[in-house]
This record gives C-alpha cells, structure tokens and sequence, in this order.
C-alpha cells in the first residue's frame, strides 16, 4: 500500500512529498483551494500545519489527500 513518508509545505500552496515507493515530488493544493473544506488551506499558516498521517497528507480540521492521488498528480 502506497503512503506518504514525509512533507515539507512550500510557498505558493505546493507540499513536496516522499512517498513510500521512494518517488518524490511537488504536489500543487492550488487546484483545490475553491472546493468546500479545502478553502481553509488559503490561510497560509494554516496551509502549513500539513502532515502526514493515515497513509497521506491531513491537517487539524480533516481536510486531507490520499498517498494515491498525490502519486497521481505529483509534479
């Protein structure tokens, strides 16, 4: 099962990930920050509480995304 071993937030909204495949690589949250619960992750502090957790990337209020489609969208 594919997880998501460490992050790092950048600025402009990308996470840099290490998965447990050993690729790594950005994942840009910007395409997401107008759908429901993800707006919160606007707030720039907020955006950097990011970790992983459950196999993917979580922050405190449950917005998360899965190891899956970060490996699938990861740049």
């Amino acid at each position: 099962m594919l997880k998501v071993k460490r992050i790092e937030p950048r600025d402009n909204y990308l996470l840099f990930v290490e998965l447990s495949n050993g690729k790594t690589g950005l994942f840009d949250v910007k395409p997401y920050l107008e759908k429901g619960i993800f707006s919160e992750l606007k707030d720039t502090d907020y955006f950097s509480a990011a970790r992983p957790a459950f196999g993917g990337v979580v922050w405190p209020h449950e917005q998360d995304f899965s190891a899956d489609t970060i490996a699938a969208e990861m740049q």
